[in-house]
This record gives structure tokens, C-alpha cells and sequence, in this order.
């Protein structure tokens, strides 16, 4: 195709599949995604039984903040890694290492062996995200791209969510190793799957890693979390230890913003948070993140301690504020879609979030099942209007050469808040079930203190003797989601100060995507970004009948839609194949010739194609009809698209050729898809 205007800089040629090996790829990609995602928060419903067994109450938190830590700094390494060494390669090389974690977990005997085990699966497991967010965009379609990453950021989500309940039934009815076994087949399954249907695919340009920044932020990272962990538990506040680690952990992050504003290619841009758009929102993700982790991690222990029920019902339990997360997610965001305002939600969402963990600061011993739903119902609503719309603000608003980065950092500072989340909750837990169980032991005399380690354990006191210690867990659970309240009430002051910008077309498609609201980690790539926004818009677009027949009549050609169809067929596999033959493109399509035959007579007799020697080839003046679509292709973009434009002449002229190589590859795919027929 002549139109497509080159930069000079050679991009990743996409393989056209079949609809049945892209559907196989899909299914390989959501094996990793669901993987990886379920390993966040699986093991929540088992820490009780975990601690009972293996011992390390105070290392509790780090089972779950191992593995979120190191997925962070896994996922900004490996899109590069995808990309200087071919996706296929790095996507089975974290499945094996995410194997490997598995195996460790499972087989751990102490704590500490479980928490390292925990930071190996983390690394396999961002890997596996967003690598398989990377490969979407390697073998899907631009047209069905927003549909295929939409489901898999459901995919994402919503196992994130319903992994207690899932642990909760591997830890009564076989034991709390097998939410570690149970990747392994899954794993195999999905290696083997991944060598026979994933193509390979690297990029011809050579990424730059900024190896220093992510050192620094996780190191400081790190650092911190360990800090907030320790504090009070292992070591006093003022211990050297502590302040050794405050310090050092302010020392690296400076550092690492030092670093970041001389990078060549950072890992988070500083200049970004001069956007109060991308500021707010980050401040958001982040506290979302906290909220959701922490309290998903803490309520099965308070309802297995307190209430006394199983690790399976205690993760069905939790089923409310999974329930209120998910329907108020989408709810907001098919208003968001509708109106194109979106500021109330995270509003709305902070507000109900701070008095969803205020009435759960007030469970306890004498509170009902269904109060105690209510309450999570309350969280979960609140957590939902406040997370959809992050991700779409920040898209919306920034510079089309930052989609990525900004998406990238929304995502990576929710992921952070999570692993902060669940430190915090464990410090504040562990400090106060210290003095509390201390007190009710003393009104409790005679209790064996192994007999309070364990909900089982707990359950086998009389209930006179058992009732102090049960009252030591709800003041300890409540004591946590009190300190929690002013953070959710704090998120409430920082949203009143999130901008409304209107929306563009491609962010009201995704905002009504439910993907969008859990922005499963992505690369961190302009170019990627962009394409995932074309498919939204060319999927919400096609609602109202074929994209390819209103381009046609909008390009102002002469062609009919089966001669368009007849040159496309002709150009795209002169240029894969490097002849086209009749004979060649009805066995392609699965068709006799004669039904064929008649399309390509007309073309050849208008004058715009040629028999040559038995091959055909486009005329000029059928080359011309060609590039007068791929123009059209392009305007349309560039209208539903439009805004996301740079304040600069260089950032606009990089827009105009990444839309020029789009509208190429949007009409190649139109041309070669043997399942798209509206054309013909």
C-alpha cells in the first residue's frame, strides 16, 4: 500500500490467523492472565490456616505483598524483554517461572522459604499479564482488538476478586498447598498450547530499559513495605532498623526521581504529574488499591476467627463486595460511555468507600451474616464507582506519545497501593492482635495459647472461654479498617479536584468496557495504546452496520464493494505472498473459483487489474482506487480520534504517521479476513 507514510523506523509486522488459531492464542492468553491474576489474592482465605501451620503471624502480609511487589517491577521489565527478544519466548519463560514459584509455594516449610517462593511466582506472574496484553495486540485484529482486551481485563479482574473463595475451597477440602499446585497442570497446559499456537513476533526497533529507575523504585519500594511490615512487630518505630529503612527507602525514591528526569526512556515520565488530571488519578488508583487489597486480604481472617466459619464460606462470604465492585464498575461506565462525564463517579466512590469501611469497623461478635453483607456490599459499591474511570481520565487527557506511560503509571501506582495496602493493614493487625489476645488470655485463664493460633483451634474452646479471644479479633479487625477510614475520606478531598475533560470517542468505547476498569498491566507502548483505542472505537463504530461500506462511501471511489474487495485481495497477497492468483485466493477463502470468477473479470475489464502470465496485478489506475480507501481509512480515523493530538508540531507529524500505517493495516485486515463478508 502506497499511502502509509514511514518514519523510518521499522515497526512489528502483525500475522494474519485464522479465526480458529486467533481463538486458540486468545484461550493460551487467558490461561496466563487468569493464572497470574487468581495468585494476588487465592491466598487470602488460607493465610489463617497458613500461619497455623507454618508459623510467622508476623510475616503474614509479605505471603500476599511478595508477590504484588515483584509482579510490579516485573511488569515494566518484561514489555521491554518482549520486545528485544520476541513475546513468545518471554510469555513461556514466565509461565515456567511462575511454574517454578508454584512449586516452591506449595512445597515451602517455613515462612520464609513460602515468602521467597511468593516473589519468584510475582515475577512469572507479571510477566505472564503483560505479556499476554502485548499479544493481543500481536495476533488480534485492529477492528475486534478493544473486545478482545476488554475481556481479557475482565478476565483479570474478576479473578482477582473471586480467588478467596476458590482458596477457601482448596484449603477445607484438600489443604492450602493446592492453591499452589493447582497452577501446575494449568501451566503445562498453557506452555504447550503457547508453543504450537502463538506466532512468533518481535519488534525491529531495539527498546531502551531503564534499568536504573526500576532498581530504585523497587528497591525503595521494598524498603518502605518492609519499614511499615516490621514497625512495631519485629522491631520497635524507633529502632535503627526502622529508621534505617524510612531512610533509605526516602533516599532511593528521591534518587529514582533524580534518575527518572534524566532518563532517556523512563519508566514514569516526571514531567507527567505537572497533568493534575494523571496526578489525581494516580493518588486514587493508589488508595483504591489499598482499600480493595487490604480488606480483601483481612475480612477471611475475620471471618473465620470471628464468625467461625470455614475458609470456603468465609471466601463466599466475601461474594457482596465482589458483587457491589463489579456492578457498580459497570453501571459507571456505561454512564460514563453515555454522557461523557465522569468526575461524580470517583467522588461518589470515595465517599461510599470511607462508610463502607467505617461500618465494617464496627462488626463484631454479636453482628449478623446479612448486616455483615450489607457492610461489604457498601465497600465494594464504593470501590467500583471509584476504580472504572481512572484508567479513561488519564487516556483522555494526556499527550498521544504518553498513552502508554500514563496508562502504565495509573496501573503501577494501584498495584503499589495494594502492596502497601496489605503491609499496613498487617502492621496495624499484628500490633493490636498482640495486646488483645495478651487480654484475653488474662480474663481467660487456662486457654493453651496454640488453641488461639487457629480458627480450628479456636472453635474447640468452650464457648465461654473461646468469647474473649473472638472479641480480640473483631477489636483487632476493626482497629484496622478505623485507621483505613481518614485514607478512603482522604481520596474523597482528592477527587473533588479531578478535571472533566469531554470525553473523545475512544474513550467513551472503553469507558463502557469493564476491562478498562481493572487495567490489567499493558505496555507501556504509544503505539500500542493507540491501536487499543482504534479497536474500541472501530467495535463500537461497526454497532450501526460495516465500517468498510461507510469508508468505501466516503472515499468518494468509483469501486463497488465487491470490486474493493476483488484489489484488496489482489494488493494484499501480491505483497504477503508475492503473486495473487485466482486460484490461489479462492482456496484461501474456502470457494469455488467459478463463484469467484465474475468479481475479478469486472475489475480486470473497469480496467483496474490485469492479468499477467496468469497472476494478477493492479492496474495504476486500480493502485489509485487503493489509495484513495487507504486515505479515507485514515480521515475516518483521524475524526474519532480526534484530541489526541500533542502540543507540538513533532508529536502531531508522529500522530499523522502512526494513523497512516493504522489505516494500512485496518485496510489490509478489511481485505484478507475470509470470515469478514459484508464487504464482498
Amino acid at each position: 500500500m502506497t499511502t502509509a507514510i514511514s518514519d523510518g523506523t521499522p515497526a512489528t509486522t502483525a500475522p494474519v490467523l485464522s479465526r480458529r488459531r486467533t481463538n486458540l492464542v486468545f484461550v493460551t492468553i487467558v490461561l496466563g492472565m487468569l493464572l497470574a491474576a487468581l495468585d494476588q489474592t487465592i491466598v487470602s482465605t488460607a493465610l489463617p490456616t497458613i500461619v497455623a501451620d507454618l508459623g510467622g503471624g508476623g510475616h503474614m502480609a509479605w505471603v500476599v505483598t511478595a508477590y504484588l511487589l515483584a509482579e510490579t517491577v516485573s511488569t515494566v521489565l518484561v514489555g521491554k524483554f518482549g520486545d528485544l527478544f520476541g513475546r513468545k519466548i518471554v510469555f513461556q519463560v514466565s509461565a515456567v517461572v511462575f511454574t517454578g514459584g508454584s512449586i516452591f509455594s506449595g512445597a515451602a516449610n517455613s515462612m520464609v522459604m513460602l515468602i521467597a517462593a511468593r516473589a519468584l511466582q510475582g515475577i512469572g506472574g507479571g510477566g505472564l499479564m503483560v505479556t499476554a496484553m502485548a499479544l493481543i495486540a500481536d495476533v488480534i485484529p485492529l477492528r475486534e482488538r478493544g473486545k478482545y482486551q476488554g475481556a481479557l481485563g475482565a478476565v483479570f479482574g474478576v479473578t482477582t476478586v473471586v480467588g478467596p473463595t476458590l482458596g477457601g475451597l482448596f484449603t477445607d477440602h484438600a489443604t492450602w498447598r493446592w492453591c499452589f499446585y493447582v497452577n501446575v497442570p494449568v501451566a503445562i497446559v498453557m506452555v504447550i498450547m503457547a508453543a504450537r499456537t502463538v506466532p512468533v513476533v518481535r519488534s525491529a526497533v531495539r527498546p531502551v530499559v531503564d534499568y536504573p529507575g526500576i532498581v530504585l523504585v523497587a528497591l525503595g519500594s521494598s524498603a518502605l513495605v518492609l519499614g511499615l511490615e516490621w514497625g512495631g512487630n519485629q522491631y520497635a518505630w524507633g529502632s535503627a532498623v526502622i529508621v534505617g529503612l524510612f531512610a533509605g527507602a526516602v533516599v532511593l525514591l528521591a534518587a529514582f526521581v533524580l534518575v527518572e528526569r534524566r532518563a532517556r526512556e523512563p519508566m514514569l515520565p516526571m514531567h507527567l504529574f505537572h497533568n493534575p488530571v494523571f496526578t489525581v488519578c494516580s493518588v486514587l488508583s493508589f488508595i483504591v488499591g489499598f482499600s480493595m487489597l487490604g480488606a480483601m486480604t483481612y475480612l477471611p481472617t475475620y471471618l473465620q476467627f470471628v464468625d467461625g466459619v470455614s475458609a470456603t464460606e468465609s471466601g463466599v462470604r466475601t461474594l457482596p463486595m465482589v458483587a457491589g465492585l463489579l456492578g457498580t464498575s459497570m453501571l459507571s461506565g456505561m454512564a460514563v460511555s453515555r454522557t461523557g462525564r465522569y468526575k461524580a463517579f470517583p467522588i461518589a466512590g470515595a465517599a461510599v468507600m470511607a462508610l463502607g469501611l467505617y461500618l465494617m469497623s464496627t462488626m463484631g461478635r454479636s453482628t449478623g451474616a446479612w448486616l455483615e453483607s450489607l457492610y461489604m456490599l457498601v465497600l465494594g459499591l464504593g470501590i467500583g464507582l471509584a476504580m472504572q474511570v481512572l484508567t479513561i481520565a488519564v487516556q483522555n487527557t494526556v499527550p498521544y506519545h504518553e498513552l502508554g506511560t500514563a496508562t502504565s503509571g495509573v496501573t503501577f501506582f494501584r498495584t503499589l497501593g495494594s502492596s502497601f495496602g496489605t503491609a499496613v493493614f498487617g502492621t496495624l493487625y499484628s500490633a493490636r492482635l498482640r495486646t488483645e489476645l495478651a487480654l484475653a488470655l488474662h480474663a481467660s485463664p487456662g486457654v493453651p495459647p496454640s488453641a488461639v493460633q487457629s480458627p480450628q483451634g479456636l472453635r474447640s474452646l468452650p464457648p465461654a472461654q473461646a468469647a474473649p479471644v473472638i472479641d480480640a479479633y473483631a477489636n483487632t479487625v476493626n482497629y484496622v479498617f478505623q485507621w483505613v477510614v481518614p485514607i478512603a475520606l482522604a481520596g474523597f478531598v482528592v477527587a473533588l479536584f479531578l478535571k472533566e475533560v469531554p470525553l473523545r470517542d475512544s474513550a467513551r468505547a472503553g469507558a463502557s468496557d469493564m476491562g478498562e476498569a481493572f487495567a490489567a498491566p499493558d505496555s507501556a507502548e504509544a503505539d500500542r495504546q493507540l491501536e487499543r483505542a482504534v479497536g474500541h472505537v472501530m467495535q463500537k463504530a461497526g454497532n450501526g452496520g460495516p465500517v468498510s461500506l461507510e469508508i468505501l462511501a466516503a472515499s468518494g471511489s468509483a469501486l463497488t464493494a465487491g470490486q474493493a474487495w476483488a484489489l484488496g485481495q489482489i494488493h494484499w497477497r501480491t505483497r504477503v505472498r508475492g503473486s495473487a492468483t485466482l486460484a490461489e485466493i479462492a482456496r484461501a477463502h474456502r470457494m469455488p473459483e467459478e463463484i469467484l470468477e465474475p468479481a475479478f473479470a469486472k475489475v480486470t475489464a473497469a480496467g483496474y487489474a490485469t492479468p499477467d502470465g496468469g497472476r494478477l496485478a493492479l492496474t495504476p489506475a486500480g493502485q489509485a482506487e487503493l489509495d484513495r480507501l487507504a486515505a479515507a481509512w485514515r480521515h475516518w480515523l483521524d475524526d474519532r480520534l480526534e484530541g489526541w493530538t500533542a502540543a507540538d508540531a513533532e508529536d502531531r507529524a508522529r500522530l499523522d504517521r502512526a494513523l497512516d500505517r493504522l489505516a494500512e493495516r485496518l485496510l489490509e485486515e478489511e481485505e484478507a479476513d475470509p470470515y469478514e463478508r459484508t464487504a464482498v
